[in-house]
């Protein structure tokens, strides 16, 4: 499978708590933290929940 790198580029003060919590299962915690992570469907999922917090890139 490829894999993907997921970057927090923005806040989560004042996102709601399932935002939050999804930035966490994600395995990010300040901004500009990074984890690479296999791609699937449900992380893919997890992304569009907080596309507007993390940037992604294909490795």
């Amino acid at each position: 499978m490829s894999k993907i790198r997921v970057t927090l580029v923005k806040s989560t003060i004042g996102c709601l708590k399932n935002q939050k919590a999804t930035v966490e299962a994600l395995g990010l915690r300040k901004i500009g933290s990074a984890n690479e992570l296999e791609d699937s469907a449900t992380l893919r999922g997890m992304i569009a929940k907080v596309s507007h917090l993390v940037k992604v890139e294909d490795i």
